[in-house]
C-alpha cells in the first residue's frame, strides 16, 4: 500500500503537520470519538500541506474499507456473540475446567484457558474479556479470588482475543500492509499460545504465593472425557475456523462465513436460539462493528497524508540519527506501541503507526511478519494499562470494581506479557518457524 524509496529526508514538524496533530490531542482529551479525531486530522492536513487533493477524502474513505478481508470482522464478532446466547461458551468453560482440574489454581487457569478458546472463535478482545467475564468473576471470587484480581485475570487472559487466530488486530494490519492475513494467522499462532500460557504460569505462581483459590478437584480423565461429549458442540466452531484456514480450504472472510452458519445451526437445533433472537444477535453485533469500521475509515486517509508528507522516511531517518543499533531501535520501538496502546485504542494504532514504522523494522532487517506479530503483542499490553485499558473498562463494568484498582492487580500480568513480546522482538523463529519462504 506503501512505498518507501527515501529514507534519508528529515522529519518536518512544522505547523502544517505538528498543528492538525496538537488539536488532535486536545479533541482526544476532550472526550471527542477517535474517528471524528482522526477525520479531523486528516483533514487538517490535507488543507495545510496540499499533499493529496481534498476533495479525494470521501473517495479515500469509502475505498478504505472496500476491501474483502473485512467481511470477516462482523462476521467473526456475530460467530462470537452467537457462541454466547446459545450457551456453547459455557461448556468451552466446562472443558477448560476439566482440563486444569488437576492443578491447584484449576479454576483461575481454566479461565485464561476459556479465554483463548473464545479466542479462536471471535477474534475481539473486548466481546471476551464480556463474555468470560460474565461467567468466571462471580465463581473466581467464591474460589477465593479478591475480586479485584479475579477481573484483573479476566482482563489479561481477554488480550489473547487480539493474539489468536483469528484476530481482527491482524485482518487489519493485512490490509494496512498489503500482508496476506492466512499467512499472519499462521505466523501468530505459537505467539498467541505463548502469551496465553505465560498468563497462565503467573497465575499458578501467584496464586501459591498468596493462596487465593481454596479449592483443587483433582485430575480425572472421566471428567474430561464427559467434558469433551458434553461440548462436542462447541468445539466444532473453531475446529471449522481454524482447520479451514490452516488447511487452505477456507480464507479467513469463508471461515468465518462457516463459523457463523455452522453456529446459529447448533443453535437453532438444539433449542437455543429461535429466529426471534435474530434481531438482538444481528443488532449487538453491528454495535461493536459501527465502532471498528469508521476508526479504519477515517485512518487511512491519515496514513496517505502522512505517507504523502514522506513522514515515515523521516522517522526513520530521525531514529537512525540518534542509533543504529538494532537492539535500541526494537527497545524504541516496543516502547512507542506501548505508549500508544496504553492511551488509544489497536485499530487506529495499526493505521497510523504500522506504516510508519515498518520502514524501520526493515532498516534493521526485521522481516515483516515479525514486525507485524511483535506490534499487535505490544498493543495488546495496552489493554490492561491505563489509562485507556479497553479491557478494564469492561470487567470493571461487569463487576462494579475500580478500574484502577484492578490495574494494580494487573501489573503482573502486563510484566508477563512484556516478556513474550521481547522474546518475540528477538527471537523471530518463533513467529517465523512456520513461514514456508523464511530464510533460516
Amino acid at each position: 500500500m506503501y512505498n518507501y524509496l527515501n529514507t534519508e529526508v528529515s522529519l518536518d514538524w512544522g505547523w502544517e503537520l505538528g498543528g492538525p496533530l496538537l488539536f488532535g490531542v486536545i479533541l482526544f482529551a476532550f472526550g471527542v470519538p477517535i474517528w471524528a479525531v482522526l477525520g479531523t486530522i486528516s483533514v487538517f492536513i490535507l488543507h495545510f500541506s496540499g499533499a493529496l487533493p481534498l476533495s479525494l477524502l470521501g473517495e479515500a474513505l469509502f475505498d478504505g474499507i472496500d476491501a474483502f478481508a473485512l467481511i470477516a470482522i462482523p462476521l467473526f464478532i456475530l460467530t462470537g456473540d452467537v457462541l454466547v446466547r446459545t450457551g456453547l461458551s459455557r461448556k468451552l468453560l466446562d472443558i477448560a475446567e476439566a482440563m486444569t482440574g488437576g492443578i491447584r489454581s484449576g479454576f483461575g487457569t481454566a479461565t485464561v484457558l476459556v479465554c483463548g478458546f473464545f479466542a479462536c472463535i471471535s477474534g475481539s478482545d473486548a466481546a471476551g474479556a464480556a463474555g468470560v467475564g460474565r461467567m468466571t468473576i462471580d465463581r473466581l471470587v467464591e474460589q477465593g479470588y479478591p475480586k479485584p484480581y479475579a477481573c484483573a485475570l479476566v482482563a489479561a487472559g481477554a488480550c489473547t482475543g487480539i493474539l489468536i487466530p483469528p484476530s481482527i488486530a491482524y485482518i487489519i494490519i493485512g490490509l494496512v500492509l498489503g500482508i496476506s492475513a492466512s499467512t499472519l494467522f499462521l505466523a501468530a499462532l505459537v505467539p498467541g499460545l505463548l502469551v496465553m500460557f505465560i498468563i497462565m504460569l503467573c497465575n499458578i505462581v501467584l496464586n501459591r504465593i498468596n493462596k487465593f483459590e481454596n479449592a483443587d478437584s483433582g485430575f480425572s480423565l472421566k471428567r474430561i472425557r464427559t467434558a469433551l461429549y458434553q461440548g462436542r458442540y462447541a468445539l466444532i466452531v473453531p475446529v471449522v475456523i481454524l482447520g479451514g484456514i490452516y488447511s487452505g480450504m477456507f480464507t479467513p472472510t469463508e471461515a468465518a462465513a462457516v463459523a457463523v452458519i455452522t453456529t446459529i445451526f447448533i443453535g437453532l437445533a438444539q433449542g437455543t436460539i429461535s429466529l426471534a433472537d435474530f434481531p438482538k444477535m444481528l443488532s449487538s453485533s453491528a454495535k461493536v462493528n459501527g465502532v471498528i469500521l469508521p476508526i479504519i475509515a477515517f485512518s487511512l486517509p491519515l496514513a496517505q497524508a502522512l505517507a504523502a508528507l514522506e513522514v515515515p522516511q523521516g522517522f526513520v531517518y530521525m531514529i537512525t540519527e540518534v542509533t543504529e543499533d538494532p537492539t535500541y531501535i526494537i527497545l524504541l520501538m516496543i516502547g512507542i506501541l506501548i505508549l500508544a496502546g496504553c492511551v488509544m485504542e489497536t485499530t487506529p494504532n495499526i493505521v497510523i503507526l504500522a506504516p510508519i514504522m515498518l520502514p524501520l523494522a526493515q532498516e534493521i532487517g526485521m522481516p515483516d511478519i515479525q514486525f507485524c506479530i511483535m506490534m499487535i503483542t505490544a498493543l495488546g499490553v495496552g489493554f490492561i494499562t491505563p489509562p485507556l485499558g479497553l479491557n478494564l473498562f469492561v470487567v470493571s463494568s461487569i463487576s462494579g470494581t475500580s478500574v484502577l484498582n484492578i490495574a494494580s492487580y494487573a501489573v503482573p500480568f502486563v510484566l508477563s506479557m512484556l516478556s513474550i513480546v521481547l522474546l518475540l522482538a528477538f527471537v523471530p523463529e518463533l513467529s517465523m518457524w512456520a513461514i514456508p519462504d523464511y530464510a533460516r
